[in-house]
Parts: structure tokens; sequence; C-alpha cells
């Protein structure tokens, strides 16, 4: 099935809401701070921003990454769409025609952050939670393009 990459539009926010709040319902080292409808709307924010970038298939939104700059903010894909080279795609997209890529990840995601290494990204730093809303260690990863 193929895939589109295209800039997310307002409508999106519902698809990428829930794709993030099923991370978060299904990973039961993440605590649940917030509702569906708010993170919706935080998913809708960013869309507003023009941060976000969507892969949809013939089923819809499969996944996302939000990027603010050379700081990737959020990479989420529906459980459908995993380990099917979407995150690839986007992650490509996002290091497209930049020289830097800054992001972190929870510790407790070892998925991520094999994903992480294995697309050139190096660990950089550590932190104990204290600087996440989660309160959840957290590791910084780096990307630089190779000359």
């Amino acid at each position: 099935m193929s895939v589109l990459l295209r800039p997310a539009r307002s409508l999106d926010a519902g698809a990428t809401g829930e794709i993030l709040y099923a991370f978060t319902r299904d990973n039961d080292w993440m605590p649940k701070l917030y509702s569906r409808a708010e993170t919706i709307a935080f998913c809708g924010t960013m869309i507003d921003r023009g941060w976000v970038t969507v892969a949809e298939n013939g089923t819809g939104v499969a996944g996302f990454l939000a990027r603010d700059g050379e700081h990737v903010c959020a990479l989420y894909l529906a459980g459908r769409a995993q380990r099917r080279g979407i995150g690839k795609r986007l992650l490509d997209e996002a290091k497209a025609g930049r020289d830097l890529l800054r992001l972190h990840t929870f510790a407790a995601n070892t998925g991520a952050r094999r994903f992480y290494l294995r697309e050139g990204f190096r660990e950089v730093a550590r932190g104990d939670g204290a600087q996440n809303e989660e309160n959840l260690p957290d590791i910084a990863y780096v990307w630089r393009k190779e000359d």
C-alpha cells in the first residue's frame, strides 16, 4: 500500500490526536496526563503552527511527525502502521535539506531508542525527568548531516 506524506490540515487534528492518545493509553509506563479531547487539541495547535507532516495511506492518517525548526517534537504511528517503514519516511522527510535535528524520547521507550540510533541519531544527554511534564527519565538525541 502506498503512503503519501503531506502537510497536515486542521481536519487531521482528530486522527493525529487519536494516534498520540493511543500511545499514552497503550504504554503502561506512560502517565495519563491528558484526556482524548485535550490531546486532539494539542495536535491541532501543532498543526496550526505548521509543524506537522502526516503519513496517509488508503485507510487514513497512519502517523505524523511534528517539527519546529531543528527540533522534532513528536513522531507517532498508529499501531497498524508500525514496522512498515512509515516512521523512517517521515524522519527522512524531516532530515531533507537540514544539517541538524534534535529530539528527546523517554528512556522507557526502547523501540523509539533503537529506531533513532538506527536512523543515525546519537545520544547526547540523559535527564531524570525533572525537565518534562511526565516526570520520566529521558534521552536527548542529535542527528547531523554527513558531508
